[in-house]
């Protein structure tokens, strides 16, 4: 317990899926939560749901895709807590097309959010850390930030730009004690993929080869983020934390 104790912990998208589980378990390990989301009835859910538990969070109704939304969410936090310590870029959505069938706006509302949307909170994150004396941003990207696979072009495409968005950030900001890492889960059990996992075959099909032959539970990919999140990795930066079941060891 206590891992994370005092640090004000940012969560994008945590209304739910692993938003959700990363909020909930920074805020178990005493973190102060500030949780965004556009879905305001149950990212308020979350943040009822963490104060009733005896912890601490704020939630801020956020389109990541806007830059004058991150702003205000910041001055919102700043406003609260006083400092952030800790910034998950967690938002994100998925589309599966092959590059012929993805159109210009499947690809636009791909990179707006998961790209763009890690870049503003970055960009903006930034001074008040510098400011604070240091912090832990941790973008989650994913196993497709890695290697390749069929019909997920954008997708593919926005999750690189986050694994080498995060390199260059946490070269940059290294003298400042500011510490920058991606997460790269493989296959989750959560909304984004449910209709995708419709029955044994598609389930296998998308597991693709994941050693352990199942879906991570969301808290499963937390445990990281709580990892990052606190001093325990505090000589780590610029790195990649793979959480996949071992898809990318064959």
């Amino acid at each position: 317990m206590g891992r994370v104790q005092d640090k004000v912990c940012l969560v994008t998208g945590a209304a739910s899926g692993m938003g959700k589980e990363h909020a909930l378990l920074l805020a178990e390990q005493g973190a102060c939560i500030v949780l965004t989301d556009l879905n305001i009835s149950a990212g308020q859910a979350v943040a009822n749901e963490i104060k009733a538990s005896g912890g601490k969070a704020i939630f801020i109704k956020h389109d990541v895709a806007s830059e004058e939304d991150w702003l205000q969410v910041i001055e919102t936090a700043l406003q609260h807590y006083d400092k952030i310590d800790v910034l998950v870029n967690n938002a994100g959505v998925l589309i599966l097309k092959s590059i012929q069938e993805t159109s210009t706006q499947d690809w636009d509302f791909v990179q707006n959010i998961n790209t763009r949307g890690v870049f503003y909170g970055i960009k903006h994150i930034l001074p008040a850390m510098q400011k604070a004396g240091g912090g832990s941003i941790i973008n989650i990207s994913s196993i497709y930030g890695i290697v390749g696979a069929p019909s997920a072009c954008a997708y593919q495409a926005s999750k690189g730009a986050v694994r080498l968005l995060t390199k260059t950030t946490a070269i940059e900001y290294a003298e400042y004690n500011i510490r920058v890492n991606s997460v790269h889960p493989g296959v989750i059990a959560t909304d984004m993929t449910k209709e995708i996992m419709v029955d044994e075959a598609s389930t296998d099909a998308l597991l693709g080869s994941t050693i352990i032959r199942r879906p991570a539970h969301p808290k499963e990919i937390s445990w990281g983020v709580l990892f990052l999140a606190s001093d325990e990795s505090s000589y780590m930066t610029g790195s990649e934390l793979v959480i996949d079941g071992g898809y990318t060891a064959t």
